[in-house]
């Protein structure tokens, strides 16, 4: 116990200086005020936090967290699907199951989101196929819009929900699977009132490690949705590239941080409550 505080001054010191420092900074600028020529003005203001609590911000922000739920879902059900197969499976194959869940990684986010742009562009495989069967589609909405975004996200967040999934599998009784076929008990039967329950702390963490992240995503919304598609990251990034407006880019980015502290707060009252029980 002594010998561990010495080992760990070094990263507690790296966290508070390159995480909790940048942290204080944001906090610190949106509570300043926007120059005239988009320069910071070091007077206490809270006008950014005003134009954050408008009708227009709200909206995205309503938009951004149907958007993140949504994305959450249905990871983590297509996980909870995919973690049980590849449980099932005959042990030779699972690491190459894992291989390729893990394979996407070793290529940049970027260069992968462009893959998906790419495949339904004009000169995609989607396109040639509708144009060789002389269906009428419109290209521009067809490389930018909302649904493309959601399969990015998808496509993007599922093995972050696969992997701890899978984990939680591998220290699963499946005789509890068995009793319950044997009681007659169907493939959905068990998925809802079997697996489901008795994973449900692993399937909340999955949920909520692709829940956080897509709330604050920017990058998928940025090249699949074009200008149709305006999330709280888009909207974090515009005001500090674009508006030049660094207090309310900082308010939005602080707000952020808030929903997802309450978020995680809630989750935990909601555990503790269930440990009580």
């Amino acid at each position: 116990m002594k010998l561990s505080r010495p080992l760990a001054s070094p990263a507690l010191a790296w966290l508070s200086f390159f995480l909790l420092g940048p942290l204080l900074m944001v906090v610190i600028l949106s509570f300043s005020t926007r120059g005239v020529y988009g320069g910071i003005e070091w007077t206490l203001s809270f006008a950014s936090y005003e134009r954050v609590f408008s009708v227009r911000t709200a909206q995205v922000l309503w938009q951004s967290f149907l958007l993140a739920f949504s994305t959450a879902v249905v990871c983590s059900v297509l996980g909870l699907l995919c973690a049980w197969y590849m449980t099932t499976v005959s042990s030779k194959w699972r690491p190459w199951l894992l291989g390729m869940i893990a394979l996407p990684f070793l290529t940049n986010l970027v260069i992968r989101v462009y893959a998906i742009k790419h495949f339904v562009g004009v000169n995609g495989p989607v396109q040639f196929f509708l144009r060789a069967f002389e269906i009428p589609y419109d290209p521009f909405s067809l490389t930018a819009n909302s649904w493309l975004v959601w399969y990015g996200l998808i496509s993007t967040y599922l093995p972050f929900a696969v992997l701890p999934l899978y984990g939680a599998f591998e220290k699963f009784d499946f005789q509890l699977v068995e009793a319950a076929k044997d009681l007659g008990a169907g493939s959905w039967s068990l998925l809802v009132k079997v697996i489901a329950p008795a994973l449900s702390a692993p399937l909340a963490g999955a949920f909520f490690l692709v829940f956080i992240p897509c709330l604050g995503e920017y990058v998928i919304p940025d090249l699949l949705g074009g200008a149709k598609t305006m999330l709280w990251g888009n909207l974090i990034t515009e005001q500090f590239l674009k508006a030049r407006d660094w207090p309310m880019g900082a308010a939005l980015a602080v707000t952020l941080l808030g929903c997802f502290a309450l978020i995680l707060g809630v989750r935990s009252l909601l555990l503790a409550r269930r440990h009580r029980e």
